[in-house]
C-alpha cells in the first residue's frame, strides 16, 4: 500500500492522522483562495467563449461517477437539439496541446476516460492539459455547447453552469481539505453550484438523485452483446481498475453472478498478465478500452447506465438560457 493510499484511509472520519495533517490543509486552503482570487481580480486570465460551457465536477478527490453522467447528459442534450462536445484533461495520458480524440484512440496517449467517451457517444471529444485550449479545439467542430468532464477547480475556463456531484456513500468524507481530507475546496463551495447531484444514497433538499445500473455485456473481440443473465451459471472473474471497484463487483452480485473479484487502482494501466486465465472475465468499459489490444474472446465489458431526471435537464437549460455565453 502506497503512502497516499494509507492517508486516504483516514479521509472518511477524523482520526489522529488526519488531525496531524490539518496544518498542511490550512496552507492548501490558503493557496486555493489566493489562486481563485487571482482569477476574480484579473491577475490570472479567464478564457471566455461564445457558446455555453457546462462543468461537471466534484469537491472530493476520486470518482463520483462523473464520466458516465457526462455521457448520459450529452446524449440527452443531443436529443433536445443541442450539438454537444466534451472536454477532458486526459488524466494519465500524454497529451499536452489540444487534440481531438478518435474513437480508436490510444488510452495511453489520450487517457482512458476520453477514449471511452469518444467511443460511446460518437461526439467530438477534445483533450488538453489546459481545458480552455480543448474548448477552443471543439469550436472548430460546429458544437454549440461544451461539457467539461471534471474541471470544477479549473477557473481559467469560464463556465455557464456548474453541476457538482456528491458521492452518496462517501459524501464529503471527514470534511477536511487536502491532505487531511479528500476535499479540493471547502464544503461551502456546494452552495455556489447551479445544480447538485447525489450519486446513490438519499438526496438532500435541493439535490437531484442519480443511480448507476449495469447494462449488457459486450465481447471485446467479436463485439457481440448479450444480457448479463447469460453468465448466471458460469464461473466468472470480475476486473475493475476504478475508484471503489467494490461497487462494480456489488452490482454484478446483485445480478446473481458468482464472481471472483480482482480490484486494481483507479486508471490502472493493464497488461495481458493482469487478465485472469482460463475463465470468463467481466470488466468495466473504462478498463476495456485499455485491454482491447491484448484481450481474448473470454473478455467482456459491462455497460454502466446512469439515468438523469428530465427535470435536471430542464433546470440546466434554464440556467444556460439565462446566462447565455460562458461567464
Amino acid at each position: 500500500m502506497t503512502l497516499a493510499e494509507r492517508i486516504q484511509q483516514h479521509w472518511r472520519a477524523p482520526t489522529a492522522v488526519s488531525l496531524a495533517l490539518t496544518p498542511l490543509s490550512l496552507v492548501y486552503g490558503l493557496v486555493t483562495k489566493l489562486r481563485k482570487a487571482a482569477y476574480i481580480c484579473g491577475v490570472l486570465k479567464i478564457y471566455r467563449f461564445d457558446i455555453p460551457v457546462v462543468v461537471v465536477g466534484n469537491l472530493t478527490v476520486g470518482g463520483t461517477g462523473k464520466t458516465p453522467f457526462v455521457m448520459t447528459l450529452a446524449e440527452q442534450l443531443r436529443t433536445r437539439g443541442w450539438r454537444p462536445g466534451i472536454v477532458s484533461r486526459g488524466y494519465r495520458g500524454s497529451v499536452a496541446e489540444a487534440e481531438l480524440v478518435p474513437a480508436d484512440g490510444d488510452p495511453r496517449h489520450f487517457g482512458d476516460e476520453p477514449v471511452l467517451v469518444a467511443r460511446k457517444t460518437g461526439l467530438p471529444v477534445a483533450v488538453a492539459k489546459r481545458r480552455a485550449q480543448a474548448v477552443e479545439k471543439l469550436l472548430q467542430e460546429s458544437v454549440d455547447i461544451v461539457i467539461s468532464d471534471d474541471g470544477l477547480q479549473h477557473y481559467a475556463m469560464a463556465r455557464s453552469a456548474e453541476i457538482v456531484m456528491v458521492d452518496g456513500i462517501e459524501g464529503l468524507g471527514n470534511g477536511f481539505l487536502l491532505p487531511a481530507g479528500p476535499l479540493r475546496e471547502p464544503p461551502a463551495r456546494l452552495a455556489s453550484a447551479d445544480i447538485r447531484v447525489r450519486r446513490g444514497g438519499q438526496a438532500s433538499a435541493g439535490e437531484y438523485s442519480v443511480s448507476a445500473a449495469l447494462g449488457s455485456a459486450r465481447n471485446l473481440v467479436s463485439g457481440e452483446e448479450v444480457s448479463l443473465d447469460e453468465f448466471r451459471d458460469a464461473p466468472l472473474a470480475a476486473l475493475a481498475g476504478i475508484h471503489r471497484p467494490e461497487r462494480f463487483f456489488g452490482l454484478l452480485r446483485q445480478h446473481g453472478l458468482k464472481i471472483s473479484a480482482h480490484p486494481f487502482p483507479d486508471h490502472y494501466q493493464f497488461s495481458a498478465d493482469d487478465i485472469p486465465a482460463e475463465t470468463t472475465v467481466l470488466m468495466t468499459e473504462k478498463d476495456a478500452v485499455k485491454c482491447g489490444r491484448f484481450a481474448s474472446d473470454r473478455c467482456w465489458s459491462v455497460a454502466q447506465i446512469t439515468e438523469i431526471p428530465a427535470e435536471l435537464i430542464d433546470e440546466l437549460e434554464n440556467v444556460i438560457h439565462q446566462r447565455g455565453k460562458s461567464i
